[in-house]
């Protein structure tokens, strides 16, 4: 079943990118082993660099926060590898790490190493939503740096000037239905016109309770989802402009 977007009011998208835009297998084979291999001599090029001090005093409280918790993470060390190889092994979705993969990502980006990847039906989504005059923005854990540079860099060229905005951890976790108040606040719509698309089926449980129009992505390689509300698409094609 499509999804009409004249018949639902909507006057804004917001994305998510793994999963939903872009192959979970670009994230988890191509780019975090990148962010892993370059770490250390990122660090040793760049560590006494204001931002970079500021982002490992970031981490340094995550660390502070880990130990009094019980996670059991490595010890403190400067620069402090180990425990950033532990955060990348468990997937953490803190944003200092993320800030810090993102910095490395712009090296990988800028020198033609790194190429960002979206799913065949997104660019012509994207343009159908531009000609409509629809304000389509990203949420993602990975940081805004590392959004931009994704979809300023794609193998299908330049695709930023298509996408208005940007949110990332800073906003408040995914699964927090005030973190798409905020968003709808910035979109300056109410949050009943904005349609919020995701492969996660909790992310999508808290912009429904704070009044978002939701869809379910379902793409190769997603992790299934338990039970859930939301109308499911395997295809931007599957959204219409027009009932």
């Amino acid at each position: 079943m499509s999804f009409s977007i004249e018949r639902s009011g909507i006057q804004g998208i917001l994305l998510d990118i793994e999963g939903t835009t872009t192959p979970i297998s670009f994230v988890y084979d191509i780019l975090f082993p990148f962010a892993r291999t370059q770490l250390a001599e990122h660090l040793h090029l760049n560590g006494g660099e204001p931002r970079v001090r500021e982002i490992l005093d970031q981490i340094k409280r995550d660390h502070v926060a880990d130990c009094e918790a019980g996670h059991g993470p490595p010890l403190w060390e400067d620069p402090p590898l180990a425990y950033l190889y532990w955060l990348m092994e468990h997937d953490r979705k803190l944003t200092g790490l993320k800030t810090l993969q993102g910095l490395i990502w712009e090296d990988g980006y800028r020198s033609g190493r790194l190429h960002g990847q979206v799913f065949s039906d997104v660019v012509p989504a994207l343009q159908r939503w531009n000609k409509r005059k629809l304000d389509v923005r990203i949420f993602s854990s990975g940081s805004v740096l590392a959004q931009r540079l994704l979809f300023e860099n794609s193998e299908q060229g330049n695709l930023a000037p298509m996408l208005r905005g940007y949110f990332d951890t800073t906003m408040g976790s995914k699964s927090d239905p005030e973190s798409f108040r905020k968003i709808a606040q910035a979109f300056a719509l109410p949050p009943r016109q904005i349609l919020f698309i995701s492969d996660v089926s909790a992310e999508l449980d808290a912009a429904k309770e704070s009044g978002y129009a939701t869809l379910l992505c379902v793409r190769p390689g997603n992790r299934p989802q338990d039970e859930h509300g939301h109308q499911t698409i395997s295809s931007f094609d599957e959204i219409q402009d027009s009932e």
